[in-house]
């Protein structure tokens, strides 16, 4: 009952954290890293492992979409599978984004990144089934939507001054510091779910917390395409 107690309302907190983000959860560089990179003039491997991890960790739409990607995966070599499927779509268009200098829209890139959180969310309720009547390829979606969050990784930094000497082990690092953040924030999440999948309250309050996560994933949208028509 304890365990219950505190595992349940940690998991709407996460949700609620998600769709009311905090200004240091902002998925924007923050202006002290941008001065950072904006000043570095050469190869800075820590640094940019630092930053890379920072930005995983507190990139809540990343870290939505990852969420309902291993909401009902209970096999680690499936969400290795999985996890490993959205780790290669974000770095080959991060690298390819940063270094081959293939740019797009932010606003709508992020739009797709929300649309991503919207997508999982309605596929772990069974809503393709349930009422489109067809079931996609879960593993190709994952690794679709890899592709646009790696643009949206890759946007971020090419609206700061990125200095051309060490560029390429600065992003590479950037990458690597990703995937370590990616890894903890995983962690913690799987451990949470796993606790809570040992209670009799998963089952009746998965359909609810995926129903939230998709109104994140909506409100993503919505924040990010009001952007585009305002601002872009």
């Amino acid at each position: 009952m304890l365990i219950r107690a505190m595992v349940i309302p940690a998991v709407f907190f996460i949700i609620l954290s998600l769709v009311f983000p905090t200004p240091a959860s902002a998925h924007n560089v923050s202006k002290r890293d941008a001065t950072f990179v904006a000043s570095n003039r050469g190869a800075a491997i820590a640094a940019f492992l630092y930053l890379g991890a920072k930005h995983m960790v507190t990139g809540y739409d990343h870290l939505a979409f990852l969420v309902g990607v291993i909401f009902f995966l209970y096999r680690l070599k499936d969400i290795v599978q999985y996890v490993s499927l959205f780790t290669l779509g974000h770095s080959v268009t991060l690298l390819a984004g940063v270094l081959g200098g293939v740019h797009a829209n932010p606003y709508l890139v992020d739009a797709i990144i929300g649309l991503s959180v919207v997508y999982k969310a309605f596929d772990n309720i069974d809503g393709f089934k349930r009422f489109l009547g067809f079931q996609p390829n879960t593993k190709l979606a994952v690794l679709v939507f890899g592709l646009f969050h790696g643009f949206g990784l890759a946007t971020k930094l090419q609206e700061l001054s990125l200095a051309h000497n060490g560029l390429v082990t600065n992003i590479l690092s950037f990458n690597v510091g990703v995937e370590i953040g990616q890894v903890l924030a995983l962690t913690a999440v799987l451990i949470a779910l796993s606790i809570w999948r040992g209670q009799t309250s998963f089952e009746r309050h998965a359909f609810a917390t995926n129903t939230a996560l998709m109104a994140v994933g909506f409100i993503l949208m919505g924040y990010q395409l009001a952007g585009y028509l305002v601002l872009a």
